[in-house]
């Protein structure tokens, strides 16, 4: 029995409750199932005492403490006990009072507290029937809105008059939390708690009226919906009925169902429902039919959301460029960067790379690569000879055959938004009256514009700030400016001849060998045969030409195995001329210069490197000078400027006064076909016309390249990385730069440095002097004249 202490209350069992809040007057059903509670429940049927509910602070505990209980219950009776199952009951409970917890008394076999009752509070009246009447008001629309509550529900509401009851009632039926349960059942003065129960009541009031009006929303687009639907369907039966039905109806449906999976932007959306509009109204033999179909078909065809997640793997991307790339570290370098960014921040802008290189080092596969190693689509867009905007930004619909650009061609192929795109041969671009499709590129390849690219034939802009554009060019000059702003440059140079050897090891011999049908068990090629062929057979930069001599070389071997032979064959640089015939390329630098005269310059092309010589003559005449060879006007300049100089310097020289006026000089640069133009070669045209005219040979194995001023100062160039490679592969063992050119060493492999000589001139007379098979003889220039005569004094 409940022990009855006036000053300290009294002691009862206790019924921890979970997830929910048992209120005075209130009738709730439970089942319960834990072992102190089933002993509490048969305690209490044999001696019918009543029980204490208190709610749990954290339902998932199934042993609460004291500490686990919150301070404010409820006393209630056992009106119903029901067996359920082997262990469990089901209880129906009564509530009577509101009491607050002094203390746990026992804690085994089940919980006892002692526990004082706790009386409501009526200060003010007047304030309490003013909050019953808005109390009662709010209830009576809560349960209009609910329509899943009887309507009796408000009458009973109603016909409460206790002030506490009525605000207890009202909680303990409302969906709410079980802190702002207990905030009520803790309130003892009734203004305070009917004033909180009001507030949950118009919380609940507004969350309602909102959903209404959302569902009262829905219900009249599905209402519109199914009416189109019906009517659709009537005017199809009435079609039928006159015979004219010819299946259009179901073609624009399933256009219109697949312009939905589509997921278009609004604007997108906006201009395709117009179009399928005026499709619906349209017979479909019309040609305006067909045009506008097409062009839903594209809308519908697009990937407006569609796209790849991008997987990023640093240590994986690093190993997948050295399996598949030898050297290009700057490139890769530059690759690894903008992946490891691409991982810390998703949403950045692509930046649009512009690799620039000669044929054949790996510029369009590197795009590939990048692709692979990010996991998204790859997408090539040959650029080389298109001269017209169109192709670029699509032709407006009013024309017959009308199609988007390639861009969004490409994004179609590609069925995602956020493709690799490589443009190859930007720098081979062209224009005429058509248009300029360099100009149209600005916007696709500009990170602040290409989020909104509008082509001409869809007329609604597209997002092209998820793709990755790559461009490849063979050079920069013929770019235009505007476009070279918006791209990061990144230079591939030409290979070495030991990258080349490890290049057809590991990559060129096993794919030629596999695109043949061959294993190297039944071909192999030594390393001097390996050796010729990239000297002797191919001279260039990239790789292309020797994979082609690579895989002649194989051809002929596939004759002899079709033909019935088994054995290995090992391809040694004898059996060379067998397949190739006689060799391509040969040291010719001994023969040019074996007369003064002649001199070996280094030239960069847009295929990488190359030598170039500078024959001069002399002979009888007035004192021209002609230039020959295809020159442009830098390389002529550089000619006279050479000329003038030597001019200036002749007593220098012992030269007779009379000696320029009596001689024509005639400048030849060979490989007439090609043209030339250039500063560099300025160095190259002083250095054949001083050892004409003193008589003296240049050294047969040196080559040069440089800038001259007319004060004989030697200038820096470009392209020192491709020009000392192009000296090696032409057998040169000395090389003259200019002073300034030094720094751009670092870029030249350190075995490349090793196997030449760099001489470092500021002057030409140093260039003379290292040039030249022996100094030329230099004589003290004469006395000035008396003063206030002319002096031809040359500079010093």
């Amino acid at each position: 029995m409940a022990e009855r202490n006036e000053g300290q209350g009294i002691d009862i069992p206790i019924l921890p409750l979970r997830n929910s809040v048992f209120f005075p007057g209130s009738i709730m059903p439970i089942s319960v199932g834990r072992p102190k509670t089933l002993a509490m429940v048969k305690a209490v049927e044999d001696s019918g005492e009543p029980i204490g509910i208190v709610a749990q602070k954290d339902g998932a505990i199934d042993d609460p403490g004291a500490e686990d209980l919150f301070q404010m219950g409820t006393t209630g009776r056992i009106v119903k006990a029901l067996k359920a199952g082997d262990e469990g009951f089901h209880l129906v409970l009564q509530g009577i009072k509101r009491f607050r917890v002094l203390g746990l008394t026992q804690t085994t076999p089940y919980l006892r507290a002692r526990v004082i009752e706790v009386q409501d509070i009526n200060a003010d009246p007047l304030k309490i029937e003013a909050l019953v009447m808005n109390v009662k008001k709010t209830a009576r629309e809560v349960v209009g809105l609910m329509h899943e509550i009887p309507s009796g529900a408000a009458q009973f509401v109603e016909g409460i008059d206790d002030p506490g009851h009525l605000a207890d009632l009202i909680a303990a039926n409302m969906d709410v939390s079980v802190e702002e349960k207990m905030e009520v059942l803790n309130l003892v003065e009734v203004s305070q708690r009917l004033e909180t129960v009001l507030e949950l009541l118009y919380r609940k009031l507004e969350v309602l009226k909102l959903s209404n009006k959302i569902d009262s929303q829905v219900k009249g687009e599905m209402n519109k919906t199914q009416r189109e639907y019906y009517l659709r369907q009537q005017l199809k039966a009435i079609k039928e009925e006159l015979g004219e039905a010819d299946g259009t109806e179901s073609d624009l449906d399933e256009l219109e169902q697949k312009l939905k999976q589509a997921k278009l932007t609004p604007e997108a959306e906006k201009v395709a429902r117009k179009e399928l509009r005026r499709l619906r109204q349209m017979p479909s033999s019309s040609s305006e039919y067909t045009v506008g179909r097409t062009y839903l078909e594209w809308f519908a065809d697009l990937p407006w959301e569609r796209q790849t997640q991008d997987c990023i793997d640093i240590a994986n991307a690093r190993m997948l460029l050295e399996k598949k790339h030898y050297g290009l570290e700057k490139v890769k370098k530059r690759i690894i960067e903008y992946l490891a960014v691409r991982k810390l921040k998703e949403d950045m802008k692509g930046p649009i790379l512009c690799m620039v290189g000669p044929p054949g080092v790996g510029k369009t596969s590197l795009g590939q690569s990048i692709a692979e190693t990010l996991g998204r689509k790859f997408h090539r867009i040959s650029l080389g000879g298109v001269r017209d905007e169109a192709e670029i930004r699509g032709h407006r619909r009013t024309y017959v055959g009308a199609l988007p650009g390639r861009i969004i061609q490409g994004l179609k192929k590609s069925g995602t938004n956020n493709p690799v795109f490589v443009l190859d041969e930007i720098d081979k671009l062209s224009y005429d009256f058509r248009g300029d499709p360099a100009s149209a590129l600005l916007e696709v390849l500009d990170p602040e514009q290409n989020h909104t690219f509008s082509d001409h034939y869809l007329e609604v802009p597209f997002d092209l700030s998820k793709v990755l554009f790559i461009a490849t060019a063979n050079q920069l000059d013929p770019v235009p400016p505007a476009l070279k702003d918006r791209m990061e440059v990144l230079e591939l140079p030409g290979y070495t001849h030991e990258e080349k050897r490890h290049i057809a090891r590991k990559h060129l011999i096993p794919r030629v060998l596999e695109d043949h049908g061959m294993t190297d068990e039944l071909v192999q090629v030594d390393d001097a045969a390996l050796d010729s062929i990239i000297v002797d057979f191919t001279r260039e930069a990239g790789v292309r030409s020797l994979e082609r001599t690579i895989t002649s070389v194989v051809r002929g071997v596939a004759v002899e195995v079709a033909e019935g032979r088994k054995e290995l064959t090992v391809i040694s640089q004898a059996d060379l001329q067998k397949f190739l015939g006689p060799e391509k390329y040969y040291n010719e630098m001994a023969q040019r210069l074996d007369v003064p005269g002649v001199a070996t310059g280094l030239a960069w092309t847009a295929a990488g490197g190359d030598i170039l010589f500078v024959e001069a003559t002399k002979m009888g005449g007035k004192g021209g000078l002609t230039l020959t060879g295809q020159l442009g006007n830098v390389m002529k300049e550089s000619a006279q400027a050479a000329q003038s100089y030597l001019r200036a310097r002749s007593p220098e020289f012992g030269l007779a006064e009379n000696f320029w006026e009596k001689q024509d000089i005639h400048v030849h640069v060979p490989a007439g076909g090609i043209p030339k133009d250039g500063p560099s070669a300025g160095v190259t045209m002083i250095v054949a016309l001083t050892s004409l005219v003193t008589g003296i040979k240049v050294k047969n194995e040196v080559a040069m390249t440089g800038e001259i001023t007319l004060r004989g100062n030697v200038l820096p160039v470009g392209g020192i990385k491709e020009k000392v490679l192009a000296a090696l592969r032409a057998g040169v063992k000395e090389i003259i730069l200019p002073e300034r050119n030094k720094k751009d060493l670092y870029e030249v492999p350190k075995e490349v440095q090793d196997r030449l000589t760099f001489h470092f001139v500021k002057r030409v007379d140093e260039a003379l002097d290292l040039a030249l098979q022996r100094p030329p003889e230099r004589f003290p220039p004469k006395l000035a004249p008396p003063s206030g005569k002319d002096s031809e004094q040359p500079p010093s």
